[in-house]
C-alpha cells in the first residue's frame, strides 16, 4: 500500500488560511489503512481546523467526506456538488490522488493535506516499512521476495557491500543487511544457487517519469 502522513497542523492551517468553505476529503484505500486519511482522521481535521477558527473569531464552514478512492475519478460523482460549492478541497489522500482532484476540477484548488511516503506493508501496530520502490524491472523472483533496492540505503544489487558486518547494515546498525535476509531466505528455500547467478543491468529507463501502464484489452 501507499503510506502517507498528515501534514504538520501548523502547515495545514496555514495552506488554508484564506478559505471559509472548505471539504476535508478523506480515502478509505491505502491513506486509511495507514492510519492517515481515513473517515476518522477526516473528522479529527475538521474539529482542528473548526477550534483553530473559533479560537481567532472567524468564520468558517466545513465540510467532511470520505470516499472509496480519490484515485478513481468514478467515485467523486456523488460528491460533485459538494465539490463544486466548496471553495477549497483539503484532500487527505496521496499525492495520486491529489492529482486526480486537480485534473478533474480544473477550477478548483486543491490541497494536500498528507506527504505521501512510499510503498510500505505493517510490520508492527503503528510502524509501516517500505518495501517496494516501483522501479518498474522486478527482480524478486531471483532474490527470495525480497526486495534490495527498497531496503538496502545504497540500493546495491551486488549483495552486500564491504561495511556490513555479522549480518547488520552499515548505514542503519539496527537494521539487518537486506543480502543477509535474502541469503538465509534463499538457504531455506534451497535455492542458494541465485547467489551466484549474473543479473543484467537494471533497466532504469522503466522509472524515466511520468510513467504510464497501458493495457489494450481493457481500452474502451
Amino acid at each position: 500500500m501507499i503510506v502517507a502522513e498528515r501534514k504538520p497542523i501548523r502547515e495545514i492551517l496555514k495552506m488554508i488560511e484564506d478559505y471559509q468553505k472548505i471539504l476535508i476529503l478523506g480515502c478509505r484505500a491505502c491513506v486509511t489503512a495507514c492510519a492517515a486519511g481515513g473517515q476518522k482522521d477526516v473528522e479529527i481535521m475538521g474539529s482542528i481546523i473548526r477550534i483553530d477558527r473559533k479560537r481567532r473569531g472567524l468564520p468558517v464552514e466545513v465540510y467532511e467526506k470520505t470516499i472509496d478512492r480519490q484515485c478513481d475519478p468514478l467515485f467523486f460523482a456523488p460528491i460533485d456538488n459538494l465539490i463544486t460549492k466548496s471553495e477549497v478541497v483539503l484532500s487527505m489522500a496521496c499525492g495520486v490522488g491529489v492529482n486526480m482532484l486537480a485534473e478533474t476540477y480544473p477550477n478548483k484548488v486543491v490541497l494536500p493535506a498528507l506527504n505521501t511516503g512510499f510503498m510500505g506493508l505493517l510490520e508492527e501496530q503503528g510502524v509501516w516499512a517500505e518495501r517496494c520502490i516501483g522501479c518498474g524491472d522486478c527482480i524478486l523472483a531471483e532474490t527470495a521476495g525480497i526486495c534490495p533496492l527498497s531496503r538496502c540505503p545504497k540500493h546495491s544489487l551486488d549483495g552486500p557491500c564491504l561495511g556490513s558486518i555479522n549480518g547488520k547494515c552499515v548505514v542503519y546498525p539496527e537494521n539487518q543487511c537486506v543480502w543477509y535476509v535474502i541469503y538465509e531466505r534463499l538457504k531455506t528455500l534451497k535455492q542458494l544457487d541465485k547467489m551466484e547467478r549474473i543479473l543484467p543491468f537494471k533497466d532504469w529507463s522503466k522509472t524515466v517519469s511520468p510513467r504510464r501502464v497501458i493495457r489494450e484489452d481493457l481500452r474502451l
